[in-house]
């Protein structure tokens, strides 16, 4: 396996070698959020304590300084997602900003009355409450794609949906509570068809593999900051140049205008339209440092160490008696949902966490996925490249170590 490289980029992470109460940390919530390289905080602290001024704003030397970190980082993530310009990028607060921001403005400018938007059975909250309330402003109908029980979408009933009513689809690429991978672009060209739009929400997916929006062919993608190795705070929102030229506004503010009066206001083009007020600089300028970073790292290694991980704790887990995989799917990244026979998922985190072993226990803001299941909680192990073998071995000793002490 390729553990060798995993441990020397470990090394980059300062947090993976806490050690609490004699036990060595071993992080598995990295589908919650990943852990940071210290090239990002060292970015951050850099602009924060030498660089820092606000951007769009100034004529003096720290503010020209700013803007222009600012406007790079837009360039590097538009290359990094194969955008066919840096006005595609939209700066967020997060994966659900982005949601919300397509949302709302969909709801106002595209849908009306008997309309359809379309979601699936596995999304994540923030992929099904924006559009339940897109659909409560504009009289859209809210359709759902189930899900099979190897946790994947059925597709023929997907097709079955899509018909000239359908004017929204939105999706998720990578499963948070399954790690299912979605067909996504099938979706994109089943959707197309009808002359529907799609979002995919790419939380889960983006430091998994290399995305190409392009290639998918997509309207609007969306991601999260933390998720990459990256700081809190930001998110990207991709959306095709001429359909966010065509969207109305999500807020109003400062720097995402072009003329006011009393009488009337006009507003900037995309991106400055859908980033009122002042954004989270310093952030952006750390989620450019967390694309070098994995850009450099490569998803031809992470893509295969993780799957390695995958499959190895998959293998490991199932051996155990009274363990229930929950999320089989043919195609996955790296999250290994599971509950334990007469242990509740909070219980086992709990355990867990006293042998060192950070997972995820809860429904995961996936409560309609539980429902189906027929579970409170799940047990969520997610891996990242710089998780080990002997990661992987110490959540089957600490999962051993639960049932010996609860059953």
């Amino acid at each position: 396996m390729s553990t060798d490289l995993a441990v020397q980029y470990r090394q980059d992470f300062p947090v993976l070698s806490l050690v609490k109460e004699g036990k060595s940390l071993v992080y598995l919530d990295n589908g919650a959020t990943t852990q940071k390289p210290r090239v990002v905080a060292d970015r951050m602290y850099q602009f924060y304590t030498q660089e820092y001024g606000t951007i769009h704003r100034g004529v003096y030397f720290l503010s020209q300084q700013a803007t222009s970190f600012y406007d790079e980082v837009r360039e590097k993530v538009a290359t990094f997602l194969n955008a066919s310009r840096s006005e595609e990028i939209i700066f967020t607060r997060g994966t659900t900003e982005a949601i919300n921001l397509v949302a709302s403005c969909v709801s106002r400018h595209w849908l009306k009355a008997g309309d359809e938007v379309i979601v699936t059975g596995m999304e994540h909250h923030a992929n099904i409450v924006p559009w339940q309330e897109a659909c409560l402003a504009s009289g859209a109908v809210l359709k759902v794609v189930p899900i099979t029980q190897a946790g994947e979408l059925d597709m023929d009933v997907f097709r079955q949906l899509v018909s000239a009513k359908t004017k929204f689809v939105s999706v998720v690429h990578v499963s948070n509570a399954l790690g299912t991978i979605n067909p996504v672009k099938d979706i994109v060209d089943l959707a197309h068809s009808v002359g529907a739009k799609v979002l995919l929400d790419g939380a889960q997916a983006v430091s998994h593999m290399p995305i190409d929006v392009r290639q998918l062919d997509c309207d609007f993608y969306a991601f999260s900051s933390h998720k990459l190795f990256g700081p809190t705070g930001v998110g990207v929102l991709y959306g095709k140049y001429q359909l966010l030229d065509e969207l109305p506004p999500y807020q109003t503010g400062g720097d995402m205008i072009e003329t006011v009066t009393f009488d009337c206001t006009t507003y900037a083009k995309p991106p400055a339209k859908f980033e009122a007020g002042t954004p989270s600089i310093a952030e952006v300028i750390g989620l450019g440092a967390a694309i070098d970073y994995v850009t450099n790292v490569g998803f031809d290694f992470i893509g295969k160490h993780e799957a390695e991980l995958l499959n190895y704790a998959t293998q490991k887990l199932v051996a155990l008696p009274g363990i229930r995989l929950i999320g089989t799917a043919r195609e996955k990244a790296s999250v290994l949902s599971f509950v334990i026979d007469g242990i509740h998922p909070h219980d086992v985190g709990t355990i867990l966490d006293e042998c060192g072993v950070a997972i995820r226990a809860g429904h995961h803001c996936a409560q309609p996925i539980m429902a189906y299941f027929g579970v409170p909680a799940t047990n969520r192990a997610s891996f990242s490249f710089y998780n080990t073998v002997e990661d992987v071995d110490r959540l089957v000793d600490a999962v051993r170590y639960c049932q010996g002490v609860m059953l």
